[in-house]
């Protein structure tokens, strides 16, 4: 059965964003990929469902929010280039991040090594400190809100939407679905958040990133948002083997239940996973897009393709902080391996370098063989001519 057209699609919105196609679509909004026609840039595009387009205070909320977001400057974060309202469409216009998102990484590569995930959290931590600076809290800190360009910068999305959610007058069971495994126990318990919030949230998707698995396990969405209010998040390092002790303390302290114990926010727990990394002496490292994506086979049908087209390799350029810089390369064992941290230097790279691998050894047998004759032959005349 041919799902029902987009209307969206092909409509342009305020005379000036032309909406091309859809990436993805959630509870609370979707999201297009669209042109700015006024400056001829390509922009992603979040609609919000028509429910809220009727709702007095999420409209002011919304708009309050998305000003205080694009007055941010960081490239941890998704920048907010516009917001507007045309004939009953709630939009928001945003920075097009083209690769994917962390848990798209996440599901095709599985959990990461220590100095993957610095790369991944160092920018996250930046960003959020940022905005923490500014008096803003993000409140839904988790993979799918952490994107991953193909050039390695790694950026938070959706700053103020669930709050903007939260005080509207129509609820959203798909805000707690998503977040359940990563809220943090005063969200849970009273909705209230702050700076500490996102450190607790961030705590858990640093252990997901390391163990491949949330530190809780439910039959329902509430049941696992309440086991937060009796039980610590356990170490990462208790999960699987490898994780150094520094990476242990840094989550433990991130995800404890009473949030004065915790970080102060997002720039306090960046200077210990630094810190971390230089007593460690990680090795630098670019985290690279996922191969498939909702946005990469968006374009991929855009541009008349049948599949995803294998995203470059990132610009080798330092990032804003010397741990995160450039080596792009498969991140960590599949889920369900415990082995050791390895760097990028021993991960295979590519599928080719093993064809590569088996044909030097091919060689190599074809000269040890050649060699042996050579000198058996050799041998036998000196043995019988002489």
């Amino acid at each position: 059965m041919t799902p029902p057209a987009d209307p969206l699609v092909g409509s342009t919105l305020e005379n000036r964003y032309r909406i091309d196609a859809p990436i993805a679509r959630g509870g609370m909004s979707a999201v297009y990929v669209g042109v700015d026609l006024r400056l001829g840039r390509s922009v992603a595009v979040k609609v919000m469902d028509e429910r809220y387009s009727s709702d007095p205070l999420f409209l002011r909320r919304f708009e309050f929010e998305a000003r205080a977001v694009a007055g941010l400057k960081h490239p941890g974060l998704v920048a907010v280039y516009d917001q507007g309202i045309d004939n009953g469409t709630v939009f928001l216009v945003m920075e097009l991040v083209e690769g994917g998102s962390l848990r798209e990484l996440l599901r095709e590569r599985g959990p990461m090594p220590p100095h993957a995930v610095t790369a991944v959290a160092d920018p996250v931590l930046g960003g959020l400190g940022t905005a923490h600076a500014a008096g803003l809290v993000h409140r839904d800190v988790k993979p799918e809100n952490v994107l991953i360009s193909d050039r390695g910068e790694v950026k938070v999305a959706d700053f103020g939407l669930v709050r903007a959610v939260a005080e509207a007058g129509v609820t959203s069971a798909s805000v707690i679905l998503g977040t359940a495994a990563y809220l943090s126990p005063e969200q849970v318990e009273s909705g209230d958040a702050d700076a500490r919030s996102d450190v607790y949230s961030t705590g858990v998707m640093m252990f997901e990133l390391l163990t491949g698995r949330t530190p809780f396990r439910g039959d329902t969405p509430l049941a696992l948002a309440y086991q937060r209010l009796s039980y610590d998040v356990p170490a990462p390092g208790d999960v699987v083997d490898g994780v150094p002790e520094e990476f242990d303390e840094i989550v433990l302290r991130a995800t404890e239940r009473n949030p004065a114990e915790r970080y102060l926010d997002g720039f306090d727990m960046q200077r210990a996973l630094l810190a971390a990394a230089d007593e460690l002496d990680l090795p630098p490292f670019t985290v690279p897009a996922p191969r498939r994506s909702a946005e990469r086979e968006t374009m991929a049908r855009m541009r008349g393709g049948s599949s995803p087209a294998t995203p470059p390799a990132p610009a080798q350029k330092p990032h804003q902080h010397t741990r995160v810089q450039s080596q792009a390369a498969p991140i960590a064992p599949a889920h369900g391996t415990t082995p050791p941290p390895r760097t990028a230097r021993e991960l295979p790279t590519d599928p080719d370098d093993h064809a590569t691998l088996r044909a030097a050894i091919w060689i190599g047998l074809v000269l040890a063989v050649a060699l042996a004759l050579g000198a058996t032959a050799w041998w036998a005349g000196q043995t019988f001519l002489i």
